[in-house]
């Protein structure tokens, strides 16, 4: 028991110590070898009783003079003249205020004769203003006296306050330009203050000049502030405070408050002397043992390393701040220790103390005890690898992943952080509970409560995509607000539309792919067919020559045929896998356009179609492969020429619209096209489904492919029967 008594008391010295030496940071230049008169609040009102003694006794306002100085600008005059509107809006507003007033009144006709002289006299008054400049300026001449007079009569009773406040001092000061001496007390008498002004020291000097702002506001007065010039008066001499005036002084008080608080902290400085003189010499034993104690060193040691330095760090503030709060208590509240309320002041003393007393301990030891676990370079390794930051490391590292959650997760943990903190100051302050109590409210509560509105929200979120990891694509994910929850919802959205459409243009893609083979395959087919068939034929000995001719005839036709099938697949596959060259120059698409229609044109007669053609009055060039972009036109015509309703018109259009140049072909289709008009750019894709036309059905998969080469549009419209394909390119 006596040891533990020993330790603690070795603490407290250190405690002590430390205390004492915060205060002589802080408070050492303002009390050591220092008086009452060197103090900061002495000096202020020194420095008001300078300012006063100049401007009511030394140099004191001259309201002749003031008066003097009056200017009046011919801008302050029409100010004044037109503050209420020009002539006829002042005289008509006269006129209306008084017109009620004298109708009233006819009864009384001396009241009704006063009113209309007094209306009268009013209008001539504004008639005037607008007509004579020196009228106008002698009124606001008298409105600036006014305010002056008013500013003259407030100096004489600031006068006597300040004469009333400051009698404690006592001066003789004389003017160094005038030789005028003014002088109140005895400035030879005992003196517990004395200032001297002259060449050595410096003169008191007093500037006569002010600036007068009244106290109220004519708005029909430009300029409310008047300067008054003065001049500037040195003086020689000396202020005193004589010891007979210290009990009629009003900082005596202040005084005694100044001198307690000095003596107050020279003897915690001295005691702090002893207290070190002691942990050297007869504590240091026990300092020794308090410093190693197993028990609280063992179970401080336990906890993760940067945890301790934040149990030091936090306890060392605290300490600090009851340190700065105990030195306030002496040095600017010592005047409760002359009153009434000295038993109060002790029990502020101790209490902070006692805090002080238990934070400075926690920080003491905890240093010590952190300094030895980290002496050499492999005890810092694992501390560090041990410590709780370190192993948050990396879901740190993940949860930032996303800065925005990362960020709002950050957040609720400082606000939980600083509401636990908040709480403890408010269990050592209960004052602090006005701050804290809104701060929980309007900031920790409803963190709170986004957070828990967050969590059931991803559990709702994690529910939905466990149902859409089993194939369940129906419902989509509920999308609430703009959080970072709520983008991932829509990205989950996305990602299973995206599926939905992969599996639906997975099942277009096979129904495609078994059409292309059915397709190509009976395209190919029926010349090859034919051609077996007629070479047969020909093998017959038996035929006649006419016939032989005939069926050549028609093993060339088909053999041609299946030539241009092979050729536009070929080509095709080639165009499509990109392994095509350009050969782009200037063409005019006007003169290309008018040679493939040319060509075509009996055809389009053979067939019973009217067709329509509109081109442009002037040439439209553009940038391409001109041999490949007449492939384009022609497979557009003839696509138009073979699958046009007979009897009908085939518009064929070539114009610029902005930047580009236009080719359309519309004509109403021979057969039903149905709903999904994309499908007919596939390959071997045709309108007619029974496939009884010519063509190899790539006709408008190569046009669709040399466009996308020249960084051009395709599209296809349909409207009931009628068939539309536009084509734009970049124009030059």
């Amino acid at each position: 028991m006596k040891n533990k008594w020993k330790t603690l008391l070795s603490l407290f010295l250190m405690t002590w110590v430390i205390f004492s030496f915060f205060l002589l940071i802080n408070f050492g230049t303002q009390y050591i070898g220092k008086s009452y008169f060197d103090s900061g609040n002495f000096n202020a009102n020194l420095g008001r009783f300078k300012d006063g003694i100049g401007r009511y006794v030394l140099e004191p306002f001259d309201l002749e003079e003031a008066k003097k100085q009056i200017t009046v600008t011919q801008e302050e005059i029409e100010y004044h003249r037109n503050y209420y509107g020009s002539l006829t809006d002042q005289v008509a507003n006269i006129k209306a205020q008084y017109q009620e007033r004298i109708e009233q009144a006819a009864d009384d006709p001396e009241l009704q004769k006063m009113l209309t002289e007094e209306r009268d006299r009013k209008i001539e008054d504004i008639k005037k203003n607008f007509s004579d400049d020196e009228y106008v300026e002698e009124k606001v001449r008298k409105q600036k006296e006014e305010i002056i007079d008013k500013y003259a009569a407030s100096q004489k009773e600031e006068e006597k306050v300040f004469l009333d406040e400051f009698n404690y001092f006592a001066y003789e000061l004389r003017n160094v330009e005038t030789g005028e001496t003014f002088q109140s007390g005895d400035v030879n008498a005992d003196a517990v203050f004395t200032e001297s002004f002259g060449r050595k020291n410096g003169y008191l000097v007093v500037n006569s000049s002010r600036t007068i702002q009244p106290d109220y506001y004519d708005d029909t007065l430009m300029n409310h502030e008047i300067p008054v010039t003065g001049k500037v008066f040195r003086f020689e001499g000396k202020i005193t405070i004589p010891k007979s005036m210290m009990n009629n002084a009003y900082f005596k008080e202040d005084y005694q408050a100044f001198m307690l608080s000095k003596m107050s902290l020279y003897g915690i400085w001295a005691t702090a002397l002893l207290a070190i003189a002691a942990l050297l010499t007869f504590a240091k034993p026990s300092l020794d043992n308090l410093l190693s104690h197993k028990r609280g060193k063992g179970l401080f040691l336990q906890l993760p390393v940067d945890v301790r330095i934040a149990v030091v760090l936090i306890s060392a503030s605290l300490a600090y701040k009851f340190i700065l709060d105990m030195g306030n208590l002496i040095v600017y509240n010592t005047y409760y220790f002359q009153n009434e309320y000295w038993i109060r002041y002790i029990f502020d003393l101790a209490y902070h103390f006692a805090f002080l007393f238990i934070f400075a301990a926690v920080s003491i030891l905890g240093a010590v005890w952190i300094w030895e676990s980290l002496d050499n370079e492999e005890k810092v390794i694992s501390e560090w690898k041990n410590a709780f930051l370190y192993r948050l490391s990396d879901g740190i590292q993940d949860l930032f992943l996303s800065r925005s959650i990362g960020v709002q997760a950050l957040f609720i943990l400082c606000v939980a952080f600083f509401a636990g903190f908040g709480f403890a100051v408010v269990f050592m302050d209960l004052q602090a509970i006005v701050v804290y109590v809104p701060l929980f409210l309007f900031i920790a509560l409803p963190a709170v409560i986004v957070f828990l509105r967050n969590a059931g929200y991803l559990n709702r979120i994690m529910k939905q995509t466990e149902e859409m990891a089993e194939g369940r694509l129906t419902a989509e994910v509920e999308v609430k607000g703009k959080s970072p929850l709520a983008k991932h919802a829509q990205n989950l959205n996305e990602l299973q539309e995206g599926v939905r459409k992969s599996l639906t243009e997975q099942a277009k893609s096979e129904r495609l792919k078994t059409e292309l083979i059915t397709n190509v395959s009976h395209d190919l087919r029926t010349p090859l067919t034919s051609i077996i068939t007629y070479t047969d034929l020909l093998k017959n000995p038996e035929i006649t020559e006419e016939e032989r001719n005939r069926y050549i005839e028609i093993l060339d036709n088909k053999s041609q045929r299946l030539k241009t099938l092979i050729e536009d697949l070929f080509e095709v596959s080639k165009m499509s896998s990109g392994n095509v060259e350009l050969k782009k120059e200037r063409i005019n698409l006007t003169q290309l356009l008018q040679q493939a229609v040319g060509e075509h044109k009996e055809d389009f007669e053979k067939a019973n179609l009217e067709l329509r053609v509109v081109l442009p009055d002037e040439p439209i060039y553009a940038d391409v492969d001109g041999q490949k972009w007449w492939r384009v036109i022609d497979n557009l015509i003839v696509n138009a020429l073979k699958y046009s309703l007979s009897g009908t018109r085939v518009y064929v259009t070539l114009k610029k619209v902005g930047s580009m140049a236009e080719f359309s072909v519309k004509n109403i289709a021979n057969y039903e096209l149905g709903d999904n008009v994309e499908e007919l750019k596939e390959r071997f894709k045709r309108a007619d489904e029974s496939r009884h036309t010519e063509g190899s059905g790539l006709g408008l998969a190569i046009a669709q492919s040399i466009v996308e080469l020249h960084h051009g549009k395709l599209e296809i419209g349909v409207d009931g029967d009628l068939f539309k394909v536009v084509v734009t390119v970049s124009a030059v």
